[in-house]
């Protein structure tokens, strides 16, 4: 469950610079890579959005569980 929730956190990490961009710099660097067109700036967000969805969890995670 940990390399998920790695993985899930880069993911997100990815996401809050791309709206850092949006919001400092009204860049949107997802659909500079992609055309608009495209689905793919779509599966990109959805993608994004449940990774923040799964890293709730770690705001409940008890930290240094198992740790031993």
């Amino acid at each position: 469950m940990e390399t998920l929730q790695k993985i899930t956190l880069i993911f997100t990490i990815i996401g809050a610079i791309n709206w850092g961009l949006i919001g400092f710099f009204n860049f949107n660097l997802v659909e500079s890579l992609f055309t608009s067109s495209s689905p793919i700036p779509n599966i990109i967000y959805a993608i994004v959005g449940i990774c923040g969805l799964i890293n709730i969890g770690l705001l409940f995670a008890k930290f240094g569980e198992n740790e031993k």
